[in-house]
C-alpha cells in the first residue's frame, strides 16, 4: 500500500493513579490490532499512547509519600511501559504530558486561541471533584457528590479567578462537520448522541485554574496553569512534533484514528477537541471510535467503581491454573477482550468467560488442529510435512476468512474478524474429521498427504491473520510448524500463491493451549423462596447478551428419525460455508418432506452438544407455547450463510 502519509493512531493517555486493568487495557489491545493490522498491510503506521500525568490527585498523592511529582510520575509511567510490553503492544510513541515537549505545543496552542479571541478571562464558580480532575457547574450537579457513577466522591465546592474557551460559538460548526463527515465519531449510536448533545446548546468552559507548580503553566499568567483536561488533548498534537508543521506533522496529521471510551467522548472527544482545532485552524482527526466499558455485575470495572483486575493478575492465575507459556497467557487475555466484547457496546467480565473461551475457541478449535496433525507427521513422515497438493475448499475457506477480517477490522468489528477466522478454523477442523488422515496413512499415502500439506499451509496462513490479534500465540504456532518465527511479508505477499509448508521439520512441543480445569462453583445458600410474578421468572437479557448469539440462514438437505426418540430429527443443514448436523424435536409436527428444501434459521454459534447420543451442532428456530407448532423462516430468497440481524 503505497501511501506518503502515516496511519496515525492514538488511544487515550491514561491517568497514573492505578496501574492498568482490563478496562483501559482493553482500548490499547484495540489499538495494537489495528496498527498491527496497517502493519501487514505495508503501511506505515504511527501508533501513540501514553501517560496523564497533571492531575491534582497525582500532586497530592506524590506530597503523601514525600516525593517531587515528577519523581512519582516517572515510577507509574515506567509501570504503564512495563506493563503495555508484557502484553506485546508495539506502540510507536508513548507520550507523557510532563514532557517539555507537550508544553511547548499546549502553551502554543493557548497562544493561537487567545489571538483568534477564543479565550477570556473571568471568574469560575462550581463543584469540582480532584479524583476526576472535572468541574461540574451547577447545572450537571446540585449534590456534594460526584455525579460520575462510577466515582460519587464528594465534590469541594471552588471559585476561582480563570480563563475561559467560547465553546458556545462552535455548535453550528460541529453539526456541520458532523453533518459533512458522517465517519467522524463511530459508532452511529455514539456519534447521534454527541449530536444531541450538541444541539442540546454548548457553554463556554473553563480551561485554566490557579496554579499549584504541576502542570502547563498558563501563557502570560504566572498564576494560571492549563486545566488538566484542557492540555491533555493537546497530546495527539505533541507527538506530530507541532507547532512545527513540517516534517511529522505533515506525515501524521490529521490523525485517522483516535480511541477511547465512551465515558471521555462527548464532552471532550467529539466536542470540546475538534472546536479547539477549528478554533487554531488545524485539520479535525478522521475518526473519534468510542467502545463501552467492561462491566462486573452490571458495574464499570474501574479502580472507583470496583471489580478492578488488572492484565497481569489474570495472566498469573492462568498459569496457576495450567501449565501455559506466560506470552500466550497475556494472548489469551488479548483474545478474550477482542472477542468477547462488541465494539461500542458494553460487555461482561468474568473470568469463567475468560477460561470458557480460552478452552472453546483456542484450545478445542486452534489447539487441536495442531494437536492432531503434527504428531501424526511425526509419526509417519519422520517429522516432515510432506509434499502434497493444497486442497481448494480449504484454500476458499481461508481467503474468505482474510477477506472478512479485513473488512470488519476496518469497520471496528474484531468480534467479526475473529468469528471469521474461527470459521474458517471450524472447516479445518471438519476437513481433518471427513478426511481422517490417521486412517489414510494406512490406506492411501497421496491421500494422506495432501490432507497434512492442506493442514498445516492453512494453519500457517491463519496464523498470518490471527498475528494482529495473539501475537505471541500466532509466532508459537509458527514455532511449531518449524517455521521461522515473525512474518516475512504483508498479508497479500504472506497469503498469495502455493503452498509454502511443504519439506519443512516440524518442531512440536507441548500443546500451546493445553485445557484449563475450570472449578466449580460454589452453591449459593438456600435462600427463603419468594413469590415471583410471571414476568421475574424470566432474567432479563442485555442487549450485548443477545449480540453474542449468531442467527444464520441455511436449507435443509436432510432428515432423519432420532433411534428411541419419537420427537427428535437429525438434522443437515446447508450454511453456505459448511452443512452442519442439528437435532431438532420437530419429528411430531413435521413429516421430512416438509422440512427438506426449506430455508431455516438457526442458531449458529452454539457450543456443539449431544442429544440422546447425537451431536448437535446448532438450534433451529420454531413458535409454540408447548410443541413448536411453526418454524421461523424467511420471506424472501437469500443465500445460505447470511446474518439475520
Amino acid at each position: 500500500m503505497s501511501d506518503p502519509k502515516a496511519y496515525y493512531i492514538t488511544t487515550p493517555i491514561y491517568y497514573i493513579n492505578a496501574l492498568p486493568h482490563i478496562g483501559n487495557a482493553y482500548t490499547t489491545i484495540v489499538a495494537d490490532t489495528l496498527a498491527r493490522f496497517n502493519r501487514a498491510r505495508g503501511r506505515e503506521v504511527v501508533f501513540a499512547t501514553g501517560t496523564d500525568e497533571h492531575a491534582e490527585k497525582v500532586l497530592q498523592a506524590a506530597e503523601a509519600q514525600g516525593l517531587e511529582p515528577k519523581v512519582f510520575a516517572d515510577g507509574l509511567a515506567d509501570g504503564f511501559r512495563e506493563a503495555w510490553a508484557r502484553l506485546g503492544i508495539t506502540y510507536d510513541d508513548f507520550i507523557r504530558t510532563s514532557e517539555e515537549r507537550h508544553h511547548r505545543a499546549t502553551r502554543e496552542v493557548v497562544r493561537r486561541m487567545m489571538d483568534s479571541g477564543d479565550i477570556y478571562k473571568g471568574d469560575y464558580e462550581g463543584w469540582y471533584c480532584v479524583s476526576c480532575a472535572t468541574f461540574f457547574p451547577d447545572t450537571d450537579s446540585d449534590s456534594p457528590n460526584c455525579p460520575n457513577e462510577e466515582c460519587g466522591k464528594p465534590l469541594e465546592r471552588r471559585k476561582q479567578p480563570s480563563y475561559f474557551f467560547r465553546l458556545s460559538a462552535y455548535g453550528d460548526r460541529l453539526l456541520a462537520h458532523f453533518e459533512e463527515n458522517p465517519e467522524f465519531v463511530v459508532p452511529e449510536f455514539r456519534k447521534n448522541e454527541v449530536v444531541s448533545f450538541i444541539e442540546s446548546g454548548l457553554h463556554d468552559c473553563c480551561i485554566s485554574r490557579s496554579s499549584n507548580g504541576w502542570g502547563v503553566p498558563f501563557p502570560g499568567d504566572e498564576e494560571q496553569q492549563v486545566y488538566v483536561w484542557f492540555d491533555a488533548l493537546i497530546n495527539y498534537l505533541t507527538v506530530t512534533g507541532w507547532p512545527d508543521e513540517d516534517g511529522d506533522y505533515q506525515r501524521l496529521w490529521p490523525c485517522d484514528v483516535h480511541l477511547v471510551g465512551k465515558d471521555i467522548l462527548t464532552r471532550f472527544h467529539a466536542t470540546l477537541w475538534p472546536a479547539m482545532l477549528m478554533s487554531i485552524g488545524v485539520p479535525l482527526p478522521k475518526t473519534v471510535a468510542a467502545h463501552g466499558f467492561w462491566l462486573n455485575k452490571d458495574r464499570k470495572i474501574s479502580k472507583s467503581g470496583g471489580g478492578l483486575v488488572s492484565v497481569d493478575q489474570l495472566a498469573e492465575e492462568m498459569g496457576e491454573m495450567v501449565e501455559v507459556d506466560r506470552d500466550v497467557a497475556y494472548d489469551a487475555v488479548r483474545y478474550f477482550a477482542l472477542r468477547e466484547m462488541t465494539f461500542g457496546q458494553d460487555a461482561e467480565f468474568s473470568r469463567e468467560a475468560l477460561w470458557g473461551r480460552f478452552n472453546a475457541d483456542l484450545a478445542n478449535d486452534l489447539g487441536n488442529v495442531l494437536n492432531r496433525s503434527l504428531p501424526l507427521i511425526e509419526r509417519s513422515f519422520e517429522g516432515v510435512i510432506p509434499e502434497g497438493s493444497y486442497d481448494p475448499d480449504i484454500d476458499a475457506s481461508v481467503k474468505r476468512a482474510a477477506k472478512l477480517s479485513e473488512e470488519r477490522v476496518d469497520d471496528f468489528d474484531f468480534r467479526g474478524a475473529l468469528d471469521a477466522i474461527w470459521e474458517s478454523i471450524g472447516n479445518l477442523n471438519k476437513y481433518l474429521d471427513t478426511k481422517a488422515p490417521w486412517n489414510l496413512v494406512r490406506d492411501d499415502e497421496a491421500a494422506a498427504k495432501d490432507c497434512l500439506l492442506t493442514t498445516c499451509e492453512a494453519i500457517r496462513r491463519l496464523s498470518i491473520l490471527l498475528t494482529p490479534f495473539i501475537p505471541h500465540a500466532a509466532m508459537e504456532v509458527r514455532s511449531q510448524l518449524g517455521l521461522a518465527v515473525g512474518t516475512e511479508g504483508t498479508f497479500e505477499e504472506e497469503l498469495s500463491g502455493g503452498p509454502r509448508v511443504a519439506g519443512t521439520k516440524i518442531a512440536r512441543g507441548k500443546p500451546i493451549f493445553p485445557r484449563i480445569k475450570i472449578p466449580k462453583s460454589k452453591p449459593a445458600e438456600e435462600a427463603e423462596p419468594v413469590e415471583k410474578s410471571v414476568a421475574d421468572e424470566k432474567p432479563k437479557a442485555s442487549f450485548d447478551d443477545f449480540m453474542k448469539l449468531e442467527f444464520r440462514v441455511g436449507t435443509c438437505l436432510s432428515a432423519e428419525p432420532v433411534e428411541g426418540a419419537d420427537k427428535l430429527y437429525r438434522l443437515k443443514v446447508d450454511i453456505g460455508t459448511e452443512e452442519r448436523q442439528v437435532v431438532a424435536g420437530v419429528a411430531h409436527v413435521f413429516p421430512p418432506d416438509e422440512l427438506v428444501g426449506k430455508k431455516l434459521v438457526i442458531v449458529a454459534n452454539l457450543e456443539p452438544a449431544k442429544i440422546r447420543g447425537v451431536e448437535s451442532q446448532g438450534m433451529i428456530l420454531a413458535a409454540g407455547e408447548k410443541d413448536p407448532v411453526a418454524l421461523v423462516t424467511l420471506d424472501r430468497d437469500v443465500e445460505n450463510g447470511e446474518r439475520v440481524r
